[in-house]
Formats: C-alpha cells, sequence, structure tokens
C-alpha cells in the first residue's frame, strides 16, 4: 500500500472474504472501490451536497453500462463519493469459475 498513512504495525486489514464461498453465484454483492490515498479525484462536498467531477461521471457511466455488456448482472443501486464508490451488484445466474463472461 502507498498511502503515507499506512502503518502495518497500527492497521490490520484482513480480508473479510469468505474463504470457501464461491463469489460467482447468483446473488447481491455490497462493492466499494476507493481511490489510492484517498484523494478526492471523483468530486467534491459542496454545501452538503455531493457534486461528482468528470471523473466521477466517467465511473457512472461505466456502473450504467456494465449491465448492457454483462447480461448476469445488474446494478441495484449505486452511490459515488468524492474518494470512492459504494454500488450493490446483482449477479442473476451462476457462472462456473473459468468460464468467460456472457454478453448480451
Amino acid at each position: 500500500m502507498t498511502s503515507k498513512n499506512y502503518n502495518p504495525e497500527i492497521h490490520h486489514r484482513r480480508s473479510i472474504r469468505l474463504k470457501y464461498y464461491d463469489y460467482n453465484q447468483a446473488g447481491a454483492y455490497f462493492v466499494t472501490i476507493c481511490v489510492q490515498d484517498k484523494k478526492c479525484l471523483l468530486g467534491k462536498i459542496k454545501e452538503g451536497l455531493n457534486q461528482i467531477n468528470q471523473y466521477g461521471k466517467i465511473v457512472e457511466e461505466i456502473g450504467n453500462y456494465l449491465p448492457i455488456n454483462f447480461s448476469r448482472i445488474e446494478i441495484d443501486g449505486a452511490v459515488i463519493m468524492p474518494n470512492h464508490f459504494h454500488g450493490i451488484i446483482v449477479i442473476n445466474e451462476y457462472q462456473k469459475f473459468g468460464e468467460s463472461f456472457k454478453g448480451s
């Protein structure tokens, strides 16, 4: 990790992924993606309102585009914040490990 604030002696992050869970199976998955070093590259908060910029709009467009390219998923909800993104991705059908994604 390249963050200046990261100290492995203090920060004991561990994966919350279930060791033997097959994440290819159908279900709803909560996903968070953070900008490196927590930089506010996707927008800003102004007067208490979240305002996404051109990069935040790119993230939004990609999120809208995913279900078009990957027919087995849908985006149930998404929020773009200045330095991270939250989304709920719903996988509608099982895909065996190693199979390629099938487009629409």
